[in-house]
């Protein structure tokens, strides 16, 4: 019994001891660890002149389908394909001999109608003076100055037959509307066309040249003030991209910004101008648009483009706030200049931005400044 008591007793004992272990344990388990050493930069504002790029098409500012206004068959062609031709030179001749004779028969008709007038006006005549001298009744006078009346009806609907036929006889010619460079010819002599349905050609202005660009709705005033600008100066702020790396030696200008936001993507047309004396600018082609963001009196936030993380296509960095904290930011940057980056949205002036050490920093991780630069 004695035994059994002093068991009893010593348990307790243990029981203590065993939790005085687990609690030791459970300190050194939730402890914080130590902050995390990083280094630091400042985002400041500087002057920085950069360029955005922005994908663009060129098109023409002009451009028209040829099509054969009457049917029959191609008896010339008067041009080279891929020629540069000037307005009213003449591109095709289509048959037009069913035309003429259909001119030929109006005009006829027409000299017919004018010798039937010629008639009722010495009949109207005629019965006039004898109805002056009440010597034939009134009714046949009135007759005659209907018959005079129809005959000169007569007279206007051949001379607008004539018209409509000669029209025809034009359409037999197809001259070029404008300035431009002709296309590849899609019919060849003796070909058959049909009126409004053929297409024969195509003619696009080619000096200037239209570059379409489709630009954010945030950036509205932006171009608002790049074509007050292009208006007054003719400085290089608009550039283009072309294949290779290669860049165009003209500089263009904003000639209009389209009326309306396309709601689907939020973008708006916008259309420079470029002159293109040499014809290196060909429509349909793909370029970027280079575009001069700032001028010497402007500043731009930047940071070192080494503190910027990507993760899903967007961009983040560190920033250590007052209570040595290191608290992510989402941002959304401009152009990279060299070590550097434009940040547009994200941060402030003045933040302190995590160079290094932040590859093993979470969200509000508590961190370190061992090396503060502040250049």
């Amino acid at each position: 019994m004695n035994k059994t008591m002093k068991l009893i007793f010593v348990s307790p004992g243990i029981a203590v001891i065993l939790a005085s272990c687990g609690a030791g344990n459970k300190e050194e388990q939730t402890k914080a660890p130590p902050p995390t050493p990083v280094s630091v930069d400042v985002a400041k504002k500087e002057s920085a002149v950069y360029y955005d790029e922005y994908p663009a098409t060129v098109t023409a500012l002009n451009q028209i389908d040829l099509r054969a206004q009457v049917t029959g068959y191609i008896t010339g062609i008067f041009f080279k394909d891929g020629q540069r031709v000037h307005r009213g030179q003449k591109l095709y001749n289509i048959d037009k001999q069913q035309y003429q004779a259909n001119y030929d028969q109006a005009i006829a008709n027409l000299n017919v109608q004018k010798a039937n007038l010629s008639k009722a006006q010495q009949d109207a005549d005629r019965y006039a003076d004898l109805y002056k001298q009440d010597a034939v009744a009134k009714q046949l006078y009135d007759h005659a100055l209907a018959d005079l009346q129809s005959a000169k009806m007569q007279v206007e609907a051949a001379k607008s037959n004539v018209r409509n036929v000669q029209t025809t006889v034009k359409y037999s010619f197809i001259y070029a509307p404008f300035d431009g460079t002709i296309g590849i010819s899609l019919v060849k002599m003796g070909g058959l066309v049909t009126a409004n349905q053929t297409l024969l050609n195509t003619i696009s202005s080619d000096d200037p040249m239209a570059v379409d660009v489709e630009v954010d709705q945030k950036e509205i005033p932006r171009f608002i003030q790049l074509q007050q600008t292009s208006l007054r100066t003719a400085d290089s702020i608009l550039i283009l991209k072309l294949s290779g790396n290669t860049f165009y030696p003209q500089s263009g200008r904003v000639s209009m910004i389209d009326r309306a936001v396309d709601p689907q993507t939020g973008t708006i047309k916008t259309r420079l101008v470029f002159p293109n004396p040499k014809n290196i600018l060909k429509a349909g082609m793909n370029v970027n648009v280079r575009i001069k963001n700032s001028s010497a009196d402007s500043l731009s936030l930047v940071i070192p483009y080494k503190a910027v993380t990507e993760q899903m296509g967007e961009y983040f960095v560190f920033v250590v706030n007052d209570s040595s904290q290191a608290v992510q930011h989402k941002l959304s940057l401009g152009a990279r200049i060299n070590d550097k980056v434009v940040v547009k949205q994200g941060l402030n002036e003045g933040d302190k931005i995590v160079t290094e050490g932040f590859q093993k920093l979470k969200d509000s991780a508590r961190v370190q400044v061992t090396s503060n630069v502040n250049h």
